[in-house]
């Protein structure tokens, strides 16, 4: 076994809650996230397998209906409250229609063991929709006030591509960290990304961030060949298993297997989350 091997990994993005079952696509309603936690005493179980020391745990989503996301808050808040392995995000929405969800959200902005704020596009708004901007503005203030981070997931196509999502970076993140979740989401992500984009921005001095989950094959590799080759970025990666939507145990072995057993895969699995969020 490798030094990197035996590095358990901090995680710095799974989910909390059980959602609604829904019909996907014109499907029978299903619940795809088999894994998905329902209370606190689960999520601790699962640490406790994992041997997982310090893990930023958010409100699940994905459903059309925000209510059970923003509901979810609480239940994170009470998980950072309860394990000290545990640090809370709060869920919140840039739509116009989610304005009011938003805001007591933000709210809890400082309570104790918050370090993040997720965002996401996948129920509608776009980074560049002027009707989302007064909720941006108020998301990335409170990230400010109270020195958090914000995700953002990426996926390709739409509002959630890194054409769009980009312009969040251009926008808030000289003052704020953003962290793009999903490595740009898919194969054009990617390529935008680590083939340049990522650390044009961090040589612009923009806090920007990423993870490796959900990531095609290919992209691991070429990132830390990357970080490796610049001699830049090695500080701005994190290991996250976005479970229940996630693979734990795959991500966590194609990253070992991208990074290797030196000083990168120190920062990425543990330096990292431990630097932004202990």
């Amino acid at each position: 076994m490798t030094a990197a091997t035996a590095l358990l990994p901090h995680d710095a993005h799974r989910h909390l809650g059980v959602l609604p079952a829904y019909p996907f696509y014109g499907g029978p309603p299903v619940n795809p996230d088999v894994s998905a936690r329902a209370t606190i005493d689960e999520l601790r179980r699962d640490l406790d397998a994992e041997g997982t020391e310090l893990a930023v745990v958010m409100p699940n989503y994905g459903v059309p209906d925000p209510a059970p996301s923003f509901a979810l808050n609480g239940l994170c808040l009470e998980a950072a409250a309860t394990d000290d392995r545990v640090r809370a995000g709060i869920w919140a929405s840039p739509r116009q229609q989610d304005a009011a969800g938003t805001a007591a959200a933000l709210a809890l902005a400082g309570e104790p063991g918050v370090r993040i704020i997720k965002i996401s596009f996948l129920l509608g708004g776009s980074p560049t929709d002027p009707a989302c901007a007064p909720q941006l503005d108020a998301i990335f203030a409170a990230a400010r006030t109270h020195d958090l981070t914000v995700h953002v997931h990426t996926s390709p196509g739409g509002a959630s591509d890194i054409d769009q999502v980009g312009e969040l970076v251009e926008r808030y993140a000289d003052d704020v960290r953003l962290h793009l979740v999903h490595l740009g989401g898919g194969m054009s992500g990617h390529i935008k990304l680590v083939g340049g984009r990522f650390f044009d921005w961090i040589e612009r001095g923009k806090q920007v961030y990423t993870d490796t989950s959900w990531a095609i094959g290919f992209a691991p590799r070429w990132l830390a060949a990357e970080i490796e080759k610049r001699g830049l970025g090695a500080d701005r990666v994190l290991f996250a298993s976005d479970e229940p939507w996630g693979d734990r145990e795959g991500e966590y072995a194609r990253l070992v297997a991208a990074t290797g057993d030196g000083e990168l895969a120190r920062a990425v699995l543990r330096g990292n989350a431990e630097r932004l969020y202990a």
